[in-house]
C-alpha cells in the first residue's frame, strides 16, 4: 500500500493535548485514521479516486455502510465502502478484533455465569467501550468458535523437523468448583523455516495419557517424521513422545536441566557448577561434551553426589541437540521460544484469573495462538533450513556407505 496522507482537524488536535477530552480524542483519531485507510483501500481496488474518470477504473462506489469496531479505547464507527459490482475487501476487522473479541467473551461469560468480580463490568467497558447482552455474546461465539475449531483441526501438510512442547496450568470453574487444568501446547518449525502453532489441548493434568491425546490428534492431522522435539522433563511427556513419534530425538531443555542440577547441589558450589554447565552446553561435539561430563563427575562426585546423579541420568537427553549443525543449536537447546509464548498467554490470563468454563479457555487461548501463528508464518523466518537438509543428506550417505 502506498503512503496515506492523514488529515486531522484543529478540534481533534486540540483534544489530544487536553486532559479532559484526551480519551475521546484518541478514539476519534483512531476512527479518522482507519476511515481514511479504508477509503484509500477502496481507491486502490477501483484504481480510481472518488469522482475520478480514467480508463483503468474497475468499478464504481455505492456509498458506505457503518460498522462498529470495539477497541481498548472505546467503540469506534467505521464507514466501510460499498461497490456497485463486486465487494470491497479488507482484513482490518478480522485481524484487529480476534484477540480483543476472545478476551471480551471470556470475561462476559463470567458475568453471565455469576462468577464475576466486582470490577469485571468496568474492565469489560474499558476494553470494549460498551456493555454486551447475552444474545450479543452468543452471536460473537458463533463467529469465533468455528474459526478456532478450524485452526485446531487444520491439516499439517508440511514437514516439521523441529517441535517444541510445553504445559502450563490455569484455573477453570467446573461444577461450581475451581480446579487447575493443564494447557498443553505444541509449536514447530516447518520445512521453510517458519514457526507454527501446531496444536493445543486442555487436560486435567499433564500426564502421559493427556500428551497421548494431543500427539494422536497431531498425527491424525498429518504430523510425521519429526526429527527433534524440545521440552522440559514434564511428567509423562517423554514417554508419550517416544511412544507416538518413534525415531524422534528428545532434547531436554538445558535451562530447566541446569535448575535441576543446581537445586540438588550445595549453595556454595552452585557458581562453579554454572561455569561447568556452560562449558558443557557450548561443547563443539558429543565427544567433547562427554569429556567435560567425566571431569565434572570426578570433581563433584563427593561434594555434590545428588547433582552428579542428575547429570549422569540426563546427559544424553540434554546433549541431543549436538547432532544438529551449529547454527541450529542455540534456539533448539532450550524451550525458551515457547516460554515467551506462554508469557503472552499469562499476560491475558491474569486479567481473567478464573475461566468460567473450559469452552472460554479454548476460545481465548485459541484466538491468541491464531494471532501468534499468523505473525510467525508471515514474518521473518526462524531458521534458514538449507544447511539442515543438506546435513541430513550427508548423514544418510555416510550411513549407507558404512553399512555397505
Amino acid at each position: 500500500m502506498a503512503q496515506i496522507q492523514i488529515n486531522m482537524d484543529s478540534e481533534l488536535l486540540h483534544g489530544l493535548f487536553s486532559k479532559e477530552g484526551r480519551d475521546e480524542a484518541f478514539s476519534r483519531l483512531l476512527e479518522t485514521i482507519l476511515n481514511q485507510v479504508l477509503s484509500h483501500q477502496a481507491s486502490e481496488q477501483l484504481q480510481a479516486e472518488p469522482y475520478e474518470r480514467n480508463e483503468d477504473r474497475r468499478g464504481y462506489r455505492n456509498g458506505n455502510r457503518n460498522r462498529c469496531l470495539h477497541t481498548r479505547i472505546g467503540t469506534i464507527t467505521l464507514s466501510v465502502p460499498r461497490f456497485r459490482s463486486g465487494e470491497f475487501s479488507t482484513s482490518l476487522f478480522n485481524r484487529y478484533q480476534r484477540s480483543e473479541q476472545a478476551l471480551v467473551l471470556a470475561m462476559i461469560d463470567m458475568v453471565i455465569n455469576g462468577v464475576s468480580t466486582r470490577k469485571i463490568k468496568s474492565v469489560t467497558e474499558e476494553l470494549c467501550g460498551t456493555s454486551f447482552s447475552k444474545s450479543t455474546v452468543s452471536s460473537l461465539c458463533k463467529l469465533l468458535d468455528p474459526e478456532v475449531a478450524k485452526f485446531r483441526n487444520r491439516p499439517l501438510e508440511k514437514h516439521y523437523p523441529f517441535m517444541i512442547l510445553d504445559a502450563m496450568y490455569i484455573k477453570v470453574r467446573r461444577d461450581g468448583r475451581i480446579i487447575s487444568m493443564g494447557l498443553l501446547i505444541a509449536t514447530g518449525v516447518n520445512e521453510d523455516g517458519h514457526r507454527e502453532v501446531l496444536g493445543f489441548s486442555l487436560a486435567d493434568s499433564e500426564s502421559e495419557v493427556s500428551w497421548d491425546c494431543l500427539f494422536k490428534s497431531l498425527k491424525c492431522r498429518g504430523l510425521k517424521n519429526v526429527d527433534l522435539a524440545v521440552s522440559d522433563n514434564h511428567s509423562g511427556l517423554s514417554k508419550s513422545l517416544h511412544k507416538n513419534f518413534q525415531g524422534t530425538v528428545w532434547q531436554r531443555c538445558q535451562t530447566h536441566f541446569s535448575h535441576n542440577i543446581l537445586d540438588a547441589a550445595p549453595k556454595r558450589l552452585q557458581p562453579e557448577l554454572k561455569l561447568w554447565l556452560h562449558s558443557l552446553y557450548e561443547a563443539s561435539d558429543i565427544e567433547k561434551a562427554r569429556a567435560i561430563k567425566e571431569e565434572m563427575m570426578k570433581s563433584f562426585e563427593t561434594s555434590a553426589p545428588k547433582a552428579m546423579d542428575v547429570l549422569e541420568n540426563g546427559f544424553d537427553d540434554v546433549t541431543a541437540v549436538l547432532c544438529l549443525p551449529l547454527k541450529y543449536r542455540k534456539r533448539l537447546r532450550t524451550s525458551n521460544s515457547i516460554e515467551r509464548l506462554n508469557e503472552e498467554i499469562r499476560r491475558r490470563e491474569r486479567v481473567i484469573r478464573i475461566f468460567p468454563n473450559e469452552g472460554s479457555v479454548i476460545r481465548l487461548i485459541g484466538a491468541l495462538l491464531i494471532e501468534h501463528h499468523e505473525k510467525w508464518i508471515t514474518g521473518k523466518k526462524y531458521f534458514i533450513m538449507d544447511e539442515y537438509y543438506e546435513s541430513k543428506k550427508e548423514n544418510k550417505k555416510y550411513l549407507i556407505k558404512n553399512i555397505a
